[in-house]
């Protein structure tokens, strides 16, 4: 059956990018109505803005969606993936500002905080995209495909100069609360190079090592207290690409692999896959079916306490 949370639950902080202070609301909704964000700090014209593939202004450095009216919220990708690892299908999200707060950089303060308040089980069925043909798309060395598969299956391989990154691969099926236990704790990474880079040019003002981002240089972690995970970028682009995936509309049965991948090629791969005849069918799913979707089975004492 679909769920919405129930209760409003309030997440405040700051923008990575932007640096400016905003309070998300994540807010019940009734079944059918999906994810979308309402601008409160905007007073005249069209402040909703809806969470999925279509409505992506594809950048590289985070998820950013906008309306047809060309208001934006972005860097939604964290709390899209833990909305979709705690098993929500419909909800309205409030925001004050144009960029959601980054909190610690990983998707676990926001599965704290909607588990806290509790998943409200709806009188309708669940409805998923069954993914039916391969569909693959590249960008220079980095690949995006999503293949079929009866439940959703992640697997990402990244390949950094960066000593302390290096290679990192890994592969997990999204049931079973694996979500929560395995990728949620994950936090945005980044070099100093790149973080001298996005600062000099006007981005990543709200980024702190240690408090909401791990920073490496060559073969040093220079974020305070190290890494949640040896893996932990490997992780965390995982836990992008679950956010990512989720603004298909409707969760997903397939089997995404990544590689190199980041969130615009992952928006560029639903496009393609919506836009191949036979590709994709949205399904009603019986109890089986749902039981092999995220969120299901997650239980309170396997989520990281980290939040």
């Amino acid at each position: 059956m679909q769920n919405t949370v129930k209760t409003a639950i309030s997440f405040t902080g700051k923008g990575l990018h932007s640096g400016k202070p905003a309070t998300a609301t994540v807010l019940p909704a009734q079944a059918g109505f999906g994810i979308w964000f309402k601008r409160t700090d905007v007073q005249l014209g069209d402040r909703m803005i809806p969470a999925r593939w279509d409505a992506v202004n594809r950048s590289p450095l985070c998820t950013k969606l906008e309306n047809g009216s060309g208001l934006q919220v972005s860097t939604v990708e964290h709390l899209m993936a833990a909305l979709a690892g705690c098993g929500v299908h419909n909800a309205l999200i409030e925001i004050d500002g144009p960029e959601v707060p980054i909190l610690d950089g990983s998707a676990a303060p926001f599965v704290r905080g909607i588990m806290e308040q509790g998943v409200q089980m709806q009188a309708a069925p669940v409805m998923a995209f069954e993914v039916l043909k391969e569909v693959t798309v590249r960008d220079g060395d980095a690949v995006a495909t999503i293949a079929p598969s009866d439940t959703l299956r992640i697997d990402f391989e990244i390949d950094f100069t960066d000593a302390a990154i290096g290679h990192q691969q890994k592969s997990l099926v999204m049931n079973n609360g694996s979500f929560a236990r395995e990728l949620c704790d994950s936090r945005t990474f980044c070099r100093q190079a790149d973080v001298d880079n996005m600062q000099a040019n006007g981005l990543a003002l709200g980024g702190k090592a240690g408090e909401n981002a791990v920073v490496f240089d060559g073969s040093e972690v220079l974020s305070p207290g190290g890494l949640r995970h040896t893996d932990e970028p490997v992780r965390h682009k995982m836990l992008d690409a679950l956010g990512d995936l989720a603004l298909a509309g409707a969760p997903l049965l397939g089997h995404y692999t990544g590689i190199r991948a980041g969130h615009s090629l992952t928006n560029t791969l639903l496009r393609a896959l919506f836009a191949t005849p036979g590709a994709v069918r949205l399904v009603e799913c019986n109890g089986a079916m749902a039981s092999r979707l995220p969120g299901h089975g997650l239980v309170w004492d396997e989520i990281p306490a980290v939040a």
